[in-house]
């Protein structure tokens, strides 16, 4: 019995070796998508993102990565390409922090191989706050104004979101293994969102008043901008009338370069010789 949970305890430890796992570091740029911008990649809205993450492999195809990452986004009706959106002058930026858990899947691995694309998709939580900055960079920030009627008497359509959602992350990149323990590649990697207000912007206007009596006045020059801009309408919307596009959920995505190292030794493969990949003895029973 001792020899069997001898063995046991052995294998256990020899397949889930630091040989089998990887600490990563991602640099790169944080983008949104959503009511405030058409275009993929916008250089004036482009924020940094930065990740630490930890990948465990259950093959030489498959692994786990769990990943800590910090990114920027924004975005800013100035610089969409419809002009009637540009006189609407509504702006946002905020923070992201998210945790993450992925499946990834190499198409060749790097048994045989340098390089190989990959897959992944899994699930994440993910922290957000939008703010908009005055011009002396001081930070407003959104959710407390209520600028669509959250959380107003009279709004019973118009609830308060939360500042703390789910997303679906999924995407690809590739890697280039420089030798057994240290990989670097490049990766885009997309977030399905749950909410239409990262932006702060998904519905209606709320009315004029009712805003002012609830949240007051900064609730209101915040919640129309269109009287700042040459040419815009200096009258506040009447209640109801469209702010947002509430079909369509937010997104923000994250470009960049990637590197990771073993932890521990024993990589195997293309540049081990042919040897066993984690080295793992062999014990007579």
């Amino acid at each position: 019995m001792r020899k069997l949970l001898f063995v046991f305890l052995l294998f256990f430890s020899c397949h889930l070796s630091f040989s089998q796992v990887h600490l990563g570091l991602f640099g790169g740029i944080g983008n949104y998508q959503g009511d405030l911008i058409n275009s993929a990649y916008i250089g004036k809205l482009t924020r940094v993102a930065a990740s630490i993450t930890g990948e465990y492999e259950l093959s030489s195809k498959l692994s786990l990565r769990a990943g800590l990452t910090f990114a920027q986004v924004a975005g800013d009706d100035q610089y969409n390409s419809k002009d009637y959106l540009k006189l609407r002058n509504i702006n946002f930026e905020s923070n992201i922090v998210e945790l993450s858990m992925v499946a990834q899947y190499y198409t060749f691995g790097f048994e045989n191989r340098r390089w190989s694309p990959y897959v992944f998709g899994g699930v994440a939580v993910y922290h957000f706050n939008p703010y908009i900055l005055t011009i002396d960079d001081e930070k407003i920030f959104l959710k407390p104004l209520s600028t669509e009627g959250q959380g107003l008497p009279g709004y019973p359509d118009s609830k308060p979101y939360s500042l703390t959602q789910l997303a679906l992350p999924f995407g690809a990149g590739v890697k280039f293994a420089l030798n057994d323990n240290i990989r670097i590649g490049a990766e885009v990697g997309l977030r399905k969102l749950f909410t239409d207000y990262l932006d702060d912007i998904s519905t209606n206007y709320a009315d004029e008043n009712d805003l002012r009596t609830e949240r007051g006045d900064l609730s209101v020059q915040v919640a129309y901008r269109g009287d700042e801009v040459p040419g815009g309408d200096p009258t506040y919307p009447a209640k109801g009338a469209q702010r947002g596009g509430v079909n369509q959920k937010d997104w923000y995505y994250l470009t960049g370069l990637t590197v990771s190292f073993r932890l521990g030794s024993g990589g195997g493969g293309l540049f081990s010789g042919g040897k066993g990949k984690y080295g793992c003895p062999k014990v007579p029973l």
